[in-house]
């Protein structure tokens, strides 16, 4: 993927107007663990043997970056954690409202989230009369990195009851009729969708400038409330470990990472979707794509409900972990989470050993940043 963004990055730049987000981030993942970022340099205090270290963009965009990110976000997050089953909720927006999201990330990425996280916490009041722990991930492609939004949720198999006193488990392999879920989420949805148009809070440009016409949104509506508002609820997880093993590669997962590349030309790049199938691109579309998914700066995409809420986690929280624990006949003990290998094993750091003489330590010295490799401003 480096090479990649190094190689028609700049020349994309200099051709195409982009939004100040996307352009800072492109900027990033050409720099990222390059002379351009500064670094350091581990020297063998012996024998003089050298390991340069280039510094990361740390963008949350840069698939070089995700995969330590992931495993601290996990590793941070595992003291809660629920001992219990977990079902994967996906909550789709249909084709009809892409332009208009793309036009307003923010309020309709939002409106997603709450329509989304009200709708589980709703239902499992209702069914179970207990608050469930729901962390929810917003995702904005498809395997051909397409706009396709929607929202990936974590679900526990239950909840603390209202009155605090046990757990409530969900049936096994069971959590909300889909039907209902998906009514329901289109119905919240829809609501604040129309309230926000009512209000002037909708921008329409680019292929959704027509629907700034009144009679054009009213039909974009009833097309909204006719269409498949798309929801699947997957079955649970095998146990808290697979769970803390998904989570740690998902929720930090950009577009489109290295492992998927075929191959590279300046003439198209291929990499893989699903199953045997792959996606031939010219690599100005490529990029054009991977820019599709770059999110509003300061946007939240990873969120926290019911027991998982801030003002829960002191709280309830504990007491649904002690409860959940009690109830459940496995005994497994909190997961640890291995770091990616993103790159050979067992570097040589400072203060260790020198691995080539086995007598001198290493130093560290700072690497000064250059302007090379070169990226229009």
């Amino acid at each position: 993927m480096a090479e990649v963004f190094r190689r028609y990055g700049p020349s994309y730049l200099r051709r195409v107007v982009l939004a100040p987000e996307q352009g800072r981030v492109l900027r990033s993942v050409i720099r990222c663990r390059t002379a351009a970022l500064g670094g350091h340099l581990d020297v063998c205090d012996h024998c003089g043997a050298a390991w340069h270290h280039y510094n990361s963009c740390v963008n949350r965009h840069c698939p070089t970056c995700q995969g330590w990110q992931a495993v601290k976000w996990t590793t941070d997050r595992l003291e809660r954690f629920i001992d219990t089953h977990h079902f994967h909720v996906v909550a789709t927006v249909p084709q009809e409202l892409r332009p208009v999201a793309l036009a307003n990330q923010r309020l309709v990425y939002d409106l997603l989230f709450q329509a989304v996280s009200e709708t589980l916490l709703e239902l499992a009041l209702d069914r179970w009369d207990a608050i469930p722990a729901v962390t929810a991930v917003l995702h904005t492609w498809s395997r051909t990195m397409a706009y396709h939004p929607h929202i990936h949720c974590i679900v526990s198999g239950g909840g603390l009851s209202t009155d605090g006193r046990c757990w409530v488990s969900s049936r096994p392999g069971f959590l909300f009729p889909v039907k209902v879920l998906s009514a329901l989420i289109r119905g919240k949805f829809m609501a604040r969708f129309t309230r926000a148009y009512e209000k002037g809070e909708l921008l329409f440009v680019g292929s959704s400038a027509h629907l700034a016409d009144p009679e054009e949104f009213a039909a974009l509506r009833r097309r909204l409330y006719d269409a498949a508002w798309v929801v699947h609820a997957k079955p649970p997880f095998g146990d808290f470990h697979g769970l803390v093993r998904y989570l740690s590669r998902y929720t930090h997962r950009v577009a489109i990472s290295s492992s998927r590349l075929i191959s590279l030309t300046d003439d198209a790049i291929v990499f893989k979707t699903r199953g045997d199938g792959t996606c031939r691109l010219h690599p100005d579309e490529f990029l054009r794509r991977f820019l599709l998914h770059v999110l509003p700066r300061g946007f939240r995409k990873i969120r926290h409900y019911g027991l998982l809420a801030p003002s829960n986690v002191s709280t309830r929280l504990p007491v649904a972990q002690r409860l959940a624990r009690s109830s459940s006949r496995r005994a497994n003990p909190p997961p640890t989470v291995a770091a990616p290998a993103t790159g050979p094993a067992a570097v040589p750091t400072a203060g260790d050993l020198c691995p080539v003489c086995s007598r001198g330590h290493l130093v560290r010295w700072s690497v000064f940043s250059t302007r090379s490799p070169p990226v229009p401003p």
